[in-house]
């Protein structure tokens, strides 16, 4: 008899259901922007009515209970001009309706707005993220490196100016322990013609810097955190290029256009070229190279520094088509010279040692959003088939006169016409399956190719030249996301990392595991809390075992590095009226890294080279406030400190406990921050403060020769004037207009006082 009242229950509740969805209709589908981008945080209500939704982190919405019949669907969201559509609504049936907002155009020159943009959703994540809105900063002359120095936690040290050098700093961890991405996708093989301090802002849309705790999506084997550069157009026609001119005969140019037909065939193009002289004075210990005479603390002038790159990015391709959001194929071209001044330390002075290399990479990229119901499809693949050239042909010796003389048979460092490529490749997919409204499961899985192949016919005889160094890495992720939007939102993942090292006779293979979980809590709308854990490993790159061929010398005995990385944040937005608003973000981090990975300077001091320490651990935090009055007002400012401390017990040489044990590890920038503050009336003036306290170059338990990078502090000024709502640009900028002398390296001088003229035009349809 319960039996058979179940059963009737059961027929009875199949029959309420449906009856009632044959009763009601309901209506799904995306908010894109016009190149295809999610948007978040759009309203979308039913006029009339009291049903309405949000776009959720994807763009993805649903409506549901609607009865049959016509309605008029509002849509809006900030930076967006309002939309309405006609939805028509059959009962038993569910409805698709994709929807593709323009973005408004906003001429102004602070990077901080206040409302839920991207930039502000990105920033709501569980991970430890910052965004910064790149578009904000269009009318600079900054590069990607200059745009992310001003974020609190990272530090970017060049070691000159225009093209040289470069190592980020993020939380703590620097050089390979922060992973690049252009759009998701790994920029391990894009060579010495694509690094970010030497591709302009104007190619970004905006900068994701995720601090320790990198998602599975990314596919990366980061130790403390990662970097992604989205580049994707908000327009479907449009062309913004720019132009600029400076101290020290530096020239920028940079071009970013995009044409869409209305059945959806696209081509865009990003093009750009930096020339430098770089020829700024610097304060060195000059000798007469041939009367001996010396000269302590003189000022003169870099002599053979010229720096020069060209660039152009193409992809052509549909959107918008059933079987694809995008499919574009391209290729990327590029070529760069590069004339060395000086090796690790400005002691080694050159005046003929230079670099070339060029990148010829074709591309693939195809996205699809509900490739079936609910599973959402990325595919990218690239590789690098160019080449770089160490010419040190010249049998000299320099001084910092220019002067010099015959050097035997030797060249300057190491006479060599080393021609090589580091041909490598990179496939990536990613899987995103939505389980209802709330799960989701992703996987991901990054496949990179290193190979290196090269023959020098001055030096046919060093073997090591001529053997082939492969390596090879497979990064597989897992991922399960439950998202209460607005409330709060978990999610749990797992890495998998194999390797191949090759070089000569020489193999090996490492396996790795890695796992973790991060989460948000939402106290109140405004109010953010963050927290997140992660096992994490990274396995030494090819640059580290192999070596640069320029100043950075292989270490094929390096060891994986293994992390545990916890992370906490806090963020508050708050209004003390309609006009003043307030942001305010903190975060801090604790590292426990095993096999650390750092570089130090080689026996001869004339090369840096990649070594573990056993241990090392880091405590730090960051912070940043931001305050904006009505639209005309913004000023900010971040402050960051680290403490890194040695936990390598026993050292070679040392008898018993090493006496820097525990030390605060060197020639790592513990304490510093910069702040800003932009005023935009008929003209825009910004002005932006930079501070680094002074650190040591070696333990600081060595006493009196540990030497120190002295404190640095550095004031820039830029002024804007914009006309026809942004379209025509003029910029004026001053950097370091102190003068004064900044060192982000050990004896390593960056350029002093620097003026640049900078003219932009942006159009779009």
């Amino acid at each position: 008899m319960q039996f058979k009242q179940i059963l009737l229950y059961a027929v009875f509740s199949a029959y309420s259901l449906v009856t009632y969805a044959q009763n009601y209709g309901s209506v799904r589908g995306y908010v894109r922007t016009e190149s295809g981008e999610p948007i978040p945080s759009v309203s979308l209500k039913v006029q009339g009515g009291s049903i309405g939704t949000m776009s959720n982190s994807s763009g993805f919405f649903t409506l549901q209970k609607l009865s049959p019949g016509r309605y008029m669907l509002h849509i809006s969201g900030v930076g967006y001009p309002a939309l309405e559509k006609e939805i028509n609504i059959q009962a038993g049936k569910e409805s698709e309706l994709h929807i593709t907002m323009r973005e408004e155009s906003i001429a102004m020159e602070s990077a901080t707005v206040i409302g839920r943009t991207v930039v502000q959703d990105r920033n709501r994540q569980a991970y430890n993220v910052t965004a910064v809105d790149a578009k904000q900063l269009y009318n600079t002359t900054l590069d990607l490196a200059g745009a992310l120095d001003r974020v609190s936690g990272i530090r970017v040290r060049e070691s000159g100016g225009v093209g040289s050098n470069f190592n980020l700093s993020l939380n703590g961890f620097s050089g390979n322990h922060v992973r690049y991405f252009i759009d998701g996708i790994p920029m391990d093989n894009f060579g010495t013609s694509f690094q970010i301090n030497n591709i302009p802002i104007n190619i970004a849309e905006r900068i994701e810097v995720y601090k320790g705790v990198v998602p599975i999506w990314l596919g990366s084997d980061a130790l403390g955190g990662a970097i992604n550069i989205i580049t994707g157009s908000k327009q479907r026609n449009y062309i913004d290029a720019s132009y600029s001119y400076g101290s020290f005969n530096t020239h920028r140019s940079v071009i970013n256009a995009a044409l869409t037909s209305e059945k959806g065939l696209t081509f865009r193009l990003s093009a750009f070229q930096n020339y430098s002289d770089n020829d700024y004075k610097v304060k060195v210990d000059a000798a007469d190279i041939y009367t001996g005479a010396y000269s302590p603390n003189t000022w003169v002038r870099r002599f053979h520094d010229t720096y020069h790159n060209e660039t152009l990015i193409s992809q052509v391709g549909v959107v918008d088509k059933p079987y694809a959001d995008q499919l574009l194929l391209g290729i990327t071209l590029g070529q760069n010279y590069k004339e060395i001044q000086t090796g690790a330390r400005m002691v080694s002075v050159f005046g003929a040692w230079h670099r070339r290399g060029n990148i010829i990479m074709p591309t693939l990229k195809y996205k699809k959003t509900d490739l079936i119901k609910g599973l959402d499809v990325t595919l990218n693949a690239n590789y690098n088939l160019g080449s770089e050239r160490n010419i040190d042909t010249v049998n000299a010796r320099y001084g910092w006169y220019g002067d010099s003389k015959p050097n035997g048979s030797n060249g300057e460092r190491s006479r060599s016409l080393y021609k090589y490529k580091n041909n490598n490749g990179i496939a990536n997919a990613m899987f995103n399956y939505r389980i209802g409204k709330k799960q989701a499961i992703a996987l991901s899985n990054v496949f990179t190719t290193f190979n290196r192949e090269g023959t020098d016919p001055l030096n046919p005889e060093v073997q090591e030249n001529e053997e082939k160094k492969k390596s090879q890495k497979n990064v597989l992720g897992l991922a399960y996301n439950f998202d209460e939007e607005d409330q709060w939102s978990i999610s749990v993942f797992g890495k998998h990392l194999l390797q191949n090292n090759h070089s000569g006779s020489r193999a090996t293979t490492t396996n790795k595991l890695g796992y973790g979980v991060a989460g948000t809590y939402f106290l109140q709308p405004d109010l953010q809390l963050k927290a997140s854990y992660e096992r994490t490993n990274r396995l030494p790159e090819a640059q580290e075992i192999f070596g640069d061929v320029e100043n950075q010398e292989g270490n094929p005995d390096l060891r994986p590095e293994q992390s545990n990385n916890i992370n906490f944040g806090i963020s508050y937005s708050f209004a003390l009226n309609p006009n003043s608003k307030f942001m305010v973000n903190a975060n801090a981090i604790y590292r426990h890294s095993d096999n650390f990975i750092y570089n130090r300077l080689n026996n001869n001091q004339s090369k840096l080279i990649a070594d573990n320490r056993e241990g090392v651990r880091t405590i730090g935090g960051d912070g940043e406030i931001r305050y904006s009055y009505k639209d005309w007002l913004s000023a900010g400012a971040t402050i960051t400190y680290q403490y890194l401390q040695n936990l390598q017990q026993y050292e070679t040489g040392f008898t018993g406990v090493s006496p820097v044990y525990k030390d605060q590890m060197p020639n790592i920038p513990y304490l510093f921050g910069n702040s800003d503050v932009s005023v935009s009336l008929r003209l825009n003036l910004g002005y932006n403060l930079l501070y680094v306290h002074a650190f040591y170059l070696y333990w600081p338990s060595r006493g009196g020769d540990k030497l120190d990078i002295p404190q640095q502090l550095s004031h820039d000024l830029n002024l804007v004037y914009s006309i026809r709502n942004g379209r025509y640009n003029i910029g004026l900028e001053g950097r370091n207009i102190g003068n004064a002398l900044l060192y982000d390296n050990f004896s390593l001088q960056k350029p002093g006082r620097a003026f640049y003229l900078n003219l932009r035009y942006f159009f779009n349809k």
